[in-house]
């Protein structure tokens, strides 16, 4: 750690890079994330010579981070429902050494809370087969050319249509997202929040519990937890539901073309819990001009001062306290 900015550095190897750094965006103590290769006997390999030729290097992202705010252990969490873990040949139809899944540590509490979290999954029942993703000690770490950085957001269309097309968003969503038992739901939730939730349904205007609320905190999904909006970003729009001006983080939410009631809508879903939530329109005040229209009923609410205790203490800072 650089005692300086109680900065670290965490490394992933997932298969594709350009699918590694959305993941890992937009939350709190991440300072960056670059694409590039490790692990390899070259010096300054091209992507070409990665892809095509022997060069031992993988695919991979660097991040720099405040362990303070978001721990590595969350970080390895947040790794291991990218990808998959049983693959030894490559990821999805990404195929080759360079596609190949690794942990890269970087110091020697890194290498145990990887042992551990790898221990973990393997226990978990979650795979059918054995994990093999290895954890190995970082080596030098060489950036990607400029086109590779943020590719998902330089060329969205295309880099949707890739992770669809290589199979990796079915394998996720498969293994990772979707609610618990229906009916253990129905035991855990009231009518109207498995109607919304479950069913598409939209709880009428002006009638839900935070249409008008206006304590600091996070809203998260109340069938899966993830956080998905900030008070900071809520607003009164006058249509009666929670309005927001964004998401807490783009990755979080899930949007489908919603052709119901002879209209065509944005929808919006929870990406872990695959909960309806709302949909989006283009008529908000901020920068980016949406507006998240949300139910209640697809919320629940948690004030700063119960976030650290709730196990969401990394959004502290946002609203100017520390964990």
């Amino acid at each position: 750690m650089n005692q300086a900015t109680d900065r670290e550095l965490a490394t992933f190897a997932g298969g594709c890079f350009w699918c590694m750094v959305s993941p890992f965006e937009e939350l709190p103590g991440i300072h960056s994330i670059v694409s590039g290769y490790t692990g390899g006997h070259t010096d300054n390999p091209t992507y070409e010579e990665v892809c095509s030729s022997d060069t031992g290097h993988y695919e991979a992202v660097q991040i720099t981070f405040d362990p303070s705010i978001f721990p590595y252990r969350k970080l390895l969490e947040l790794f291991w429902q990218q990808i998959d873990p049983t693959d030894a040949g490559g990821q999805f139809h990404d195929r080759g050494q360079s596609y190949q899944t690794a942990i890269f540590y970087h110091n020697e509490q890194q290498q145990r809370e990887a042992e551990d979290s790898k221990q973990q999954l393997a226990q978990s029942g979650r795979f059918d087969k054995p994990i093999v993703t290895p954890i190995l000690p970082a080596s030098r770490f060489y950036p990607a050319e400029d086109y590779h950085q943020n590719y998902h957001r330089k060329n969205p269309g295309h880099y949707k249509r890739y992770r669809k097309g290589s199979g990796r968003e079915d394998f996720i969503e498969h293994h990772w997202s979707g609610p618990v038992n229906k009916e253990e739901l129905k035991q855990r939730l009231t009518p109207i929040q498995y109607e919304v939730t479950q069913n598409s349904g939209t709880e009428r205007p002006f009638t839900g519990e935070y249409w008008d609320h206006e304590g600091e905190g996070i809203y998260v999904d109340i069938v899966s937890g993830e956080p998905l909006f900030s008070s900071r970003d809520k607003y009164d729009a006058g249509c009666g539901w929670p309005s927001f001006t964004r998401p807490l983080r783009e990755y979080n939410i899930k949007e489908k073309v919603d052709s119901s009631h002879f209209m065509i809508r944005t929808e919006v879903r929870s990406k872990e819990g695959d909960s309806h939530l709302g949909h989006v329109f283009n008529d908000g005040p901020g920068p980016n001009g949406l507006r998240y229209c949300i139910n209640s009923a697809a919320l629940r609410f948690i004030p700063t001062e119960d976030l650290e205790k709730e196990g969401y203490g990394e959004y502290l800072p946002l609203f100017g306290t520390n964990v």
